[in-house]
């Protein structure tokens, strides 16, 4: 059995009415109802963006032991200041332990990530079409859409080591079983929390007074028969020496099999029927009346086919199947191949037409979600030196092991093949003789070669030693906190069964030699090539081997950081309206990287020793030869030191007047790298002398320093052969270096949070209301130029420092640009935040309680700037086909007694467009379609509406039976451009979970 929540301040213990929510909804708005519950009742979350009574903090759901919670003041994330009656300003999110069994989810991370606010998350479900990024798997949060890099997550308040070289953590890496609430601030906190928390910040507060054993096993499945899940957990914990003497420990195992991808075509994993190829199809006509772009269904390339297509010229439309036998490919649209060197195919548009011959198609291959595999391991033991003293040391180890499908085959469109190729059947050839070629333009899936896939496997040591209690000084009482934490990420990247570019090319380049097929080029012969045949699907193995070693492209990262804090914080003068409560600190870290990658990817001379990649001259010395996943050598390293002072004013207490204080909080960073820069607070709150109802509101400027991968960006080395030279009027061959920039400076913000909140007034106790308006602008932000931009705005005067980044007359050495980043753009985002509760006692003269409770987030805008001229900012709030849209709902309906509990959730977005810069027209009445507002006939996204259901049984006072069922309608994702959403739109379906607790 769940035991009641409870709300504890300095002054003492109040109990709170906390409802057993199945999901993080309870994201209880800050505080606790007013009224008292019987000791017997069940758990309930708390409400948490609301205003505390005078005695109780600000947003604290706390299920812990009594004794500890009278011992010590609870610090929510949305301050540093430790004292009773304080309720800070910024409004903050808590998401109870409670809520996180409710939710029933293998992770976590997809717990939390389910908040309105939170928006543009990653997750096993996002990222599962990338080769190259590194960030396949990585769970991590985006608070207001900002991005991960500007959402700060901590462990107890304690800083976490990267698991990606931009520095946001792995939310999976983090042990999960003893966590007792997550704190979510919405809103700027550099000024309490230091660079990075510029969205807000995501809090996990573990149980480090845990007493007794427990448990949690879970499995799920989804109605297609996949993603099969377990869940195993199990915690202990025991106090010695008088209860002085303090030892948690936990593990966990967790295994998803994820949702690989389908087959060629548009058949999708475990015979999903929603995908439809999409695509949005550029006409290329700009004034004729008629949308330039069109959004169709079942869209087929005319480039490829899955076993091979001839593409243009008087052979145009042929196809080969498995065996490599050719026939006459059957265009969609009805079309008839031009047959000329254009490659048009009559009653088609540019390059796609509609239905057809849809086999070849290679995006139903990519992979709905991540397969993942946890594997976490902690332990705390702490020791009461004195009263409310304690000195700490933790240590926490977490690998987590992905895979993913980025896509079906390889695809090669435009190449060309020598009729003379030996693997070119009779009748083609024949037929080129026919016609008097000697080649012809060719494109193919390459199916034969089988699916490429991604292997990543991050491993996290982390030890944290500390101190912190509370003294007496100068007859007042201080907390302290002091910690020095050291982690280490290592990650690891392999992918199997993908090509060596070169070595592809000059193995379908094949010709007859002594009467054996062999490859045309002596070099590439002498050096083990083997003649390839792409003409079906039937290569050799030793073909195979050739082009797709077994050594394919890997990356090896190390990740560390260090961190030495301290915090202090008191009330050192007692004023006409309350206490002064005041707060200081300071903070050192330090950040480093190393990456090493295959040579292949990374170049020949970054790595002397070749081992399994032995050089050869075909392939590029510089590196780049894989078809994807050309990963690069890298290291760097920065430190921070930085000091901060917060404090609480006090300023009214009074009947007729109510209650008021002032909060501010100033702090100084200096960067080894960009130097010192200011983040500043300063807010307030006032409880009116109305019932239950209080105004808030704070202003802050927040920082994000660059990371590790902006600064120090392994380098990546590709050739532009015909590159314009705006100064000498003429085009020329140009290495373009994508590095990083250690000039940059950090990105500045001004957060501005406004709001009201009623909570249980005396005329209906246990109703919660809250309203915040929000306001974030965001400048210097760090974003890349493209080449041509680089150049133009040194050849234009626009921004000269970019006229150091190139050299397109080097008499030394090659041409270069280095493509880098630049303080450049800038991001404007306002709307507000909406949350509603009830807590209804004995419902209907029935035992128990049913809770209802609603959270809303608006983003009236969210607009981008590049800062390059002639641009014009983009405006994607309400944009499906990314992270904002216009409304983001969640709404739970619960009702509990000793018994059981049921559980009702609706997630719910509006609907939305593909991108607000289209212009919609129907054909005969469109407008000159232009680069900043283009023509479309079709800009709709639909919104979607999910419903899960839950339930818990209590077998018995130890143990507890439950199940949940996530969108119970099996709602499809809607049809986009790009595949689909999975930051917004469900794709796995219908989602059964059960399993059991339990606790001794």
């Amino acid at each position: 059995m769940l035991k009641d929540v409870s709300v504890y301040s300095k002054q003492g213990m109040l109990n709170a009415s906390a409802s057993f929510l199945a999901m993080i909804a309870c994201m209880a708005p800050a505080v606790a109802a007013a009224q008292e519950v019987a000791p017997s009742s069940p758990a309930a979350a708390v409400p948490a963006e609301a205003p505390a009574t005078p005695q109780q903090n600000e947003a604290t759901v706390e299920q812990a032991d009594a004794a500890e919670a009278s011992q010590r003041d609870i610090v929510v994330t949305g301050t540093r200041i430790a004292a009773g009656g304080f309720d800070a300003p910024t409004p903050t999110t808590v998401i109870g332990e409670a809520d996180i069994a409710a939710n029933a989810q293998p992770n976590i991370f997809t717990t939390i990530a389910q908040l309105p606010s939170l928006q543009g998350s990653s997750g096993t479900s996002v990222n599962t079409f990338s080769t190259s990024s590194g960030q396949q798997g990585l769970s991590s949060f985006s608070l207001r859409g900002v991005g991960a890099i500007r959402t700060l997550t901590l462990l107890d308040g304690q800083r976490i080591v990267g698991a990606n070289v931009t520095g946001v953590p792995d939310i999976s890496l983090f042990p999960q079983l003893l966590v007792r609430r997550v704190d979510v601030v919405n809103g700027g906190a550099s000024a309490s929390y230091g660079s990075d928390a510029v969205g807000g910040v995501v809090n996990f507060i573990t149980d480090t007074r845990f007493e007794g054993i427990k448990g949690n096993v879970q499995g799920g499945i989804t109605r297609y028969g996949d993603d099969e899940q377990g869940l195993v957990q199990l915690a202990a914990g025991k106090s010695f020496l008088d209860d002085r003497l303090h030892v948690v420990a936990s593990g966990e195992y967790s295994h998803e099999d994820g949702v690989g991808g389908g087959e060629f075509g548009t058949e999708l994993a475990g015979g999903r029927d929603w995908f439809r190829q999409t695509t949005m199809i550029n006409r290329g006509v700009l004034n004729d009346g008629s949308p330039q772009y069109i959004v169709r269904d079942f869209a087929q390339s005319i480039t490829f086919a899955k076993y091979g297509l001839i593409t243009a010229g008087p052979l145009q439309g042929i196809a080969f199947d498995q065996n490599g036998s050719p026939f006459q490919f059957q265009y969609g649209s009805n079309g008839v191949p031009a047959r000329d060197a254009s490659g048009a195919v009559s009653g088609c548009f540019p390059g796609f037409c509609l239905g057809g011959d849809l086999s070849g198609n290679v995006d139903a291959g990519r992979s709905l979600k991540s397969s993942i595999e946890r594997l976490i391991g902690y332990g705390r033991v702490g020791f009461d030196f004195a009263d409310k003293n304690e000195i700490y040391v933790s240590f926490n180890f977490g690998q987590v092991k992905t895979s993913n499908q980025p896509v079906n085959g390889q695809n090669r469109p435009n190449l060309t093949m020598q009729c003379e190729n030996p693997f070119v059947p009779g009748l083609v050839q024949a037929a080129c003789a026919a016609a008097g070629i000697t080649s012809f333009q060719y494109g193919t899936s390459n199916a034969a070669l089988g699916n490429t896939q991604v292997h990543t496997d991050r491993r996290q040591y982390r030890g944290v030693a500390g101190v912190k209690g509370e003294l007496s000084l100068a007859g007042s009482a201080w907390n302290y906190d002091a910690y020095y934490q050291h982690g280490t990420n290592y990650t690891d990247i392999d992918v199997d069964n993908i090509l060596l570019s070169n070595r592809f090319n000059q193995a379908i380049d094949a010709i007859t030699l002594d009467g054996a097929i062999v490859c045309r080029s002596a070099t590439a012969r002498a050096n083990g090539c083997q003649p390839l045949n792409i003409f079906g699907g039937n290569p050799s193995e030793a073909a195979l081997r050739y082009i797709m070693p077994e050594n394919g492209p890997y990356q090896r990262t190390r990740q560390t950081q260090d961190v030495v804090s301290l915090s202090v914080s008191g009330s050192p003068v007692d004023l006409w309206a309350g206490p002064l409560s005041i707060a200081f600190g300071g903070e050192y870290r330090h950040e480093f990287y190393t990456v090493r990658a295959d040579p292949y990817g990374a170049g020949f001379a970054a790595t002397p020793e070749n081992g399994d990649y032995p050089a050869d001259p075909v392939l590029i010395p510089g590196g780049n030869n894989w078809y994807a996943g050309n990963y690069k050598n890298g290291s760097g390293a920065y430190s921070v030191k930085e000091a901060f002072f917060e404090a609480n004013l006090p300023i009214l207490d009074s009947e007729s007047l109510g209650r008021a204080n002032i909060n501010g909080a100033v702090r100084v960073t200096d960067y080894t790298t960009s130097g010192t820069v200011w983040a500043w607070k300063v807010g307030g709150t006032w409880d009116l002398p109305v019932d239950g109802l209080r105004i808030r509101g704070v202003t802050s400027r927040d920082v994000r320093a660059p990371n590790l991968s902006e600064l120090f960006a392994a380098p990546v080395t590709t050739t532009l052969p015909n590159f314009f030279d705006p100064f000498n009027n003429t085009n020329v061959l140009v290495i373009q270096n994508t590095i990083g920039n250690t000039d940059l400076t950090p990105e500045l913000a001004r957060n501005t949070t406004a709001g009201i909140a009623l909570v249980s007034p005396s005329w209906l106790p246990g109703l919660s209301l809250s309203f915040d308006y929000y306001t974030l602008k965001i400048k210097d932000v760090i974003s890349s130029i493209a080449p041509a931009d680089i150049v133009q705005l040194c050849f234009q005067n626009v921004l000269p420092e970019t006229c150091s980044a190139f050299n397109l007359n080097n008499t030394s050495g090659p041409n270069f640009i280095n493509v880098q980043a630049f303080n450049l753009a800038s991001i404007d985002t306002d709307g507000f935040d909406i949350e509603a509760s009830y807590r209804w006692q004995r419902p209907l003269g029935l035992p128990g309680n049913f809770t209802v409770r609603v959270l809303a987030t608006h983003v009236r805008k969210f607009v981008t700037d590049t800062g390059l001229p002639g641009t014009i900012p983009n405006d994607t709030a309400g944009v499906n086909n990314g992270n904002t849209p216009d409304w983001k709902w969640l709404a739970v309906q619960t009702y509990e007694n000793d018994d059981f509990s049921l559980l009702v959730q609706e997630r719910w977005f509006t609907d939305g467009t593909f991108g607000n810069q289209y212009v919609v027209c129907e054909p005969g009445s469109c407008p000159a379609s232009t680069a900043t507002q283009p023509t479309i006939d079709d800009n709709f996204m639909p919104g979607a509406f999910y419903l899960d259901i839950g339930g818990t049984y209590n077998l018995t006072d130890q143990v507890t039976a439950y199940f949940k069922v996530d969108n119970l309608f099996d709602r499809d994702p809607a049809r986009s451009t790009i595949f689909s959403n999975p930051a917004l739109y469900d794709q796995l379906g219908r989602t059964y979970r059960a399993g059991v607790r339990f606790k001794f």
